[in-house]
């Protein structure tokens, strides 16, 4: 039987699959020396057989672990579950990735009210013993019994205003003791120590499974299958006086990554205080001015674990009677920007390598750099401040609750998520939202720091705001009252709450953010273009480093006004001279629009798809607009209803459609390879270094490529012919169709490139319309019959499995064949990764997302290289 329980000196940091991320870096402070409260760790296999043995503890476990518990007691020189000298527990989860305030947390265990008495004589403060009694009823009845935690708020503040009482701390031994007495009354939990640890360690495991923890995981990409640890930890008490408390740093600002030891602390606090946001902070300078000797042992610490740690740490500690502990250290959550800044500073201090900050950055995180920042000289109505905890503007109709969130959200409204302070609970509703806003908490309490690891925009302790859910306001100082659906604009950078939608000035880079681009360049193999079909889109796409364009959808550019009703008559058109005169119309637009691409892209490839919608979706389908439209072309309304209805069909996505098009009407596919390569020459006669590549889409085998390749081909030499110039130019085929994928050998011998269109690709292997599926992926992402939204990360047990086969085989045929992707997926770091494995040349994406696949590319390179 393998060992389930580790005691804090057994462990190490690497032992994070083992211990969890909690649990290992326990151990290693531990180990350091430095001053941990002792204790001892349920391992995550443990995790996995309780789930496996139908929710129930594996047998001798509890045996396992008293021996682990009598160990702690000698070491702590207190006993579990003794009156006179009594030992506490925290029971705390610990996943092997980190997972803030996702799962549940028991403070105080082992409290009863013999305990509590004698904890009162022992310490001679009966304040603080039945403060910490109170926190543990509390705790105990919600984590474990699943009672209201929000009922025992209430209880409290009710017997507040009844005496008077202001704050928490205005609260006697005596107080707290009627409190004790409310709560026992409201919850009838077992006053047995070791009976209480049992149900906790459940509790804790269970806790895994929560719906908060659940939407994290999937947020970020966790396995399901890791299972949490369960750390049990000697209780030292922040609530102990006025020369105690509790507070949460980080060795790094995690906002701006500014090198400087940044944090908040508590006098008189629990730690969850701190982490709730229940109470709003003071920064920790507070500390060094009347504790000194324990700030200054803070800030040795906090400095020798970065260096350890080789990373900006996130750190709990608590100070009680004037002695410093060490509860929690971890790599901190930080904003895109300090995350770019940390780890660009890292390399120049000497701390990491260029390769190790690739790979500190999260891709989405490059995207800070990317979106707009409220602008500064158009800042009016500046109604309520508060404290910078993620940057970023924002702007959205104020909702009141998660779940109101989440239902204004469905339409696509953006909303600014307003809470007296956030909870884990509130998790979907953070992930919907715009922006985040509370009364309470400050820069490390968990609407801080889960906003930051989303790159939300959030204000948090915005203390001039009075924040009333049940009547659906938020009251100023000054007493203006905003109202559910009121729209705001939050500036996350300043802290500052505006009324109205305050204008957005573009992002800005940064020199850190270009110096760890330029190294993601060097440590890349896959190239990076970008999906582009308008001059702007292609400059911009260049600018943010594309190497070119990996998809030009052609048919987007016939939907403009002046265009669509000549694409409408070329399809109305009654006989094939007619409609070869419209499309030498559209040929001149076309034409222009690919020599614009051409001198944006100067020397990189474009590639240009050819005609791929239905037809039927370029003409109208209500009555009034067929009429308009009918009007427009001098035609009889009669004649555009029957050609709409001829054109419908009953599954467009499967239907006429892609390189069938080219088959039924070829002089469709020679007027745009004319386009095409016309536009070319005319670049080249303005001094540009144009590289078409044509792709013909939705090929199913090979004879359909070579019938339409002969088109190109025929219609190429045309154009040249009349031109004594030579031009650069590959023809290929976008691989969308499984049998196109099961057959790429023999397609590898008709095209010089196939492009994976994994969009197609993925609905046609699944069998889900990507235009439909929203309305049961999210059932199916709940109910774990999928383990990810196919349409956002590639599925690569069979999406991947049928790309891999093309790859393969039709390498094996023709050496010389360039492979990329043009999806959706190709700006998702994890399918990026997919296509670095898998050998491809390029991925394109939207040309926003184009630093994010540059700085996801190189990550795959460096770990491919270990």
């Amino acid at each position: 039987m393998a060992k389930r329980v580790y005691l804090f000196n057994e462990g190490n940091r690497e032992d994070r699959d083992l211990l969890g991320g909690k649990g290992a870096n326990l151990c290693e402070m531990t180990n350091l020396g430095l001053p941990v409260p002792f204790g001892f760790i349920i391992t995550t296999p443990t995790c996995r057989e309780f789930f496996e043995n139908g929710n129930k503890l594996p047998n001798l476990l509890e045996q396992e672990y008293r021996v682990a518990l009598d160990l702690v007691e000698k070491k702590m020189d207190a006993r579990f579950g003794d009156p006179e000298n009594p030992l506490l527990f925290s029971v705390r989860s610990g996943a092997p990735i980190s997972m803030p305030g996702m799962m549940n947390t028991i403070l105080n265990l082992g409290l009863n009210d013999a305990i509590a008495e004698g904890l009162a004589r022992k310490t001679d403060n009966p304040r603080f013993a039945y403060d910490s009694y109170r926190r543990f009823i509390q705790m105990f009845a919600e984590v474990v019994m699943n009672h209201d935690a929000h009922a025992f708020e209430k209880e409290i503040e009710h017997y507040k205003k009844e005496r008077g009482y202001e704050t928490d701390v205005d609260m006697t031994a005596a107080d707290w003791q009627a409190i004790v007495e409310r709560f026992k009354a409201m919850a009838d939990f077992p006053q047995d120590p070791f009976v209480q640890l049992r149900m906790a360690v459940e509790a804790v495991f269970l806790s895994w499974h929560t719906p908060r923890a659940n939407v994290y995981r999937e947020m970020n990409n966790i396995p399901d299958s890791l299972g949490t640890a369960v750390t049990v930890q000697s209780m030292v008490y922040g609530n102990f006086g006025d020369d105690s408390g509790s507070g949460v740093a980080f060795t790094r600002n995690p906002s701006t990554g500014e090198n400087r030891f940044f944090g908040e602390f508590l006098f008189n606090a629990a730690g969850e205080d701190v982490v709730a946001g229940t109470r709003t902070p003071q920064p920790i300078s507070a500390l060094k001015d009347r504790l000194p000797a324990v700030y200054d042992q803070l800030n040795e610490t906090q400095a020798l674990l970065e260096r350890h740690y080789r990373d900006m740490q996130d750190i709990e500690f608590t100070v009680q009677e004037g002695r410093f502990y060490m509860l929690q250290t971890r790599s901190g959550k930080r904003t895109g920007r300090a995350s770019v800044k940390i780890a660009v500073d890292m390399v120049g201090e000497g701390l990491i390598n260029e390769k190790e900050a690739l790979l500190r950055v999260s891709p989405e995180h490059v995207e800070a750099f990317l979106h707009p920042m409220v602008d500064p000289e158009a800042k009016t109505d500046i109604i309520a401040t508060g404290l910078p905890a993620s940057p970023g503007g924002a702007t959205g109709a104020i909702v009141f609750s998660a779940d109101e969130a989440v239902e204004v959200a469905r339409d696509g409204t953006a909303v600014i998520l307003v809470r007296r302070e956030t909870t884990p609970e509130d998790i979907h509703g953070m992930k919907v939202a715009a922006g985040i806003l509370t009364e309470l908490g400050g820069m490390t309490s968990h609407a801080a720091v889960v906003a930051r690891g989303m790159g939300v925009c959030a204000i948090t302790g915005a203390s001039s705001l009075s924040v009333n859910a049940d009547a659906g306001t938020a009251t100023t100082k000054d007493g203006v009252t905003l109202k559910r659906g009121d729209i705001i604009t939050l500036d996350g950078t300043a802290g500052e709450v505006m009324l109205g939608d305050i204008p957005k000035t573009e992002a800005s880079s940064s020199d850190d953010f270009q110096t760890l681009l330029s190294w993601a360049d060097k440590h890349r193999r896959l190239k990076v273009r970008a999906n582009a079909e308008t001059p702007e889109d292609a400059i911009r796409a260049r600018e943010l480093g594309a190497e070119g364009i990996g998809l030009c959808r052609t048919e987007h550019m016939f939907f403009e006004a002046e265009r669509i009703d000549l694409m409408r008559a070329m399809i109305l058109a009654p006989d094939r001279k007619a409609r070869k005169g419209y499309l030498k119309k559209l040929q001149a637009f076309q034409q222009a629009d690919m020599v614009a691409l051409f001198k944006a892209m100067d020397g990189l490839p474009v590639t240009v798809r050819l005609l791929d919608p239905p037809l039927h979706e370029f003409l109208p389908h209500g009555e009034e607009e067929t009429r308009a439209l009918a009007k427009r072309l001098d035609l009889h309304s009669g004649q555009v209803q029957t050609a709409v209805a001829e054109l419908s069909e009953v599954n467009p996505m499967l239907g006429f459609r892609g390189c069938r098009l080219s088959v039924v009407y070829p002089e469709i596919t020679r007027m745009q390879v004319r386009a095409i390569i016309g536009a070319a020459l005319s670049a080249i006669e303005e001094g540009y270094q144009p590289y078409p590549e044509i792709m013909i889409p939705l090929t199913v085998n090979v004879r359909e490529i070579r019938l339409v390749g002969d088109i190109i081909d025929a219609s190429i030499r045309k154009v040249l012919g009349e031109k004594s110039v030579s031009l650069r130019y590959k023809v290929g085929t976008m691989m969308e169709t499984p049998r196109a994928c099961l057959g790429a050998d023999r397609l590898a011998t008709a095209v010089e490139f196939m492009s994976f269109g994994t969009n197609d690709l993925t609905q046609m292997t699944y069998g889900f319309s990507r235009d439909d599926a929203g309305r049961f992926i999210p059932q199916y992402l709940d109910k774990k019959l999928i383990e990810h939204d196919p349409f956002i990360s590639l599925d690569q047990r069979a999406v991947g499995r049928l790309m891999r086969l093309a790859v393969e085989e039709s390498r094996a045929v023709a050496k010389g064949i360039k492979y990329g992707i043009c999806g959706e997926h190709g700006g998702d770091p994890r399918s990026i990764q997919f296509c670095h494995e898998l050998g491809l040349d390029y991925v394109s994406c939207s040309p926003y997302r184009v630093p994010v696949a540059r700085v996801a590319a190189a990550q795959a390179h460096v770990l491919a290289e270990g």
